[in-house]
């Protein structure tokens, strides 16, 4: 279903491809995403445990970044991370002000372990698109993204 708004063609070409787009990114998000209640999970706090897995030890404003979170809501991820002994803070012992979040062996050991699953859930969830489609996906809404400086400006 696309809009009902009676506008230019242009613009209900636009609200069309933006229904279309947050429809399917849903759709497959909620798919993607379901096995995270199996270990109490939510879709940030996966994304905190996966980019300290990959990239090591970051401090709290790039994770916030890295997953496209607010600071404010970040705090209160990986205070519950904290919580579930996941991830620790460990403040510079040069600059007191900075603090990096480390993964535990406990959070370690849990993102090694569910992470396959989720790789194989997003291989499975683009699989009715050939590679060409996923790499033309991808520099499409890579463009659709960077466009949006432009449009916000206006």
């Amino acid at each position: 279903m696309g809009t009902h708004y009676k506008g230019s063609a242009q613009e209900i070409r636009a609200l069309d491809a933006y229904i279309k787009l947050y429809r399917a990114a849903e759709a497959v998000s909620t798919r993607i995403n379901r096995h995270l209640q199996d270990v109490n999970l939510t879709v940030s706090q996966f994304g905190v445990l996966e980019a300290l897995y990959h990239l090591g030890p970051l401090h709290q404003n790039e994770l916030a970044e890295k997953i496209l979170k607010s600071g404010g809501n970040m705090t209160l991820v990986i205070d519950n991370l904290v919580k579930r002994d996941l991830v620790e803070r460990v403040r510079d012992q040069e600059d007191r002000r900075f603090v990096t979040v480390h993964l535990t062996e406990t959070g370690r050991d849990l993102i090694r372990r569910i992470f396959p699953r989720h790789v194989s859930i997003v291989v499975r969830a683009f699989s009715g698109l050939t590679l060409d489609e996923q790499a033309q996906l991808e520099s499409l809404c890579r463009k659709v993204g960077l466009n949006d400086e432009q449009a916000t400006s206006e």
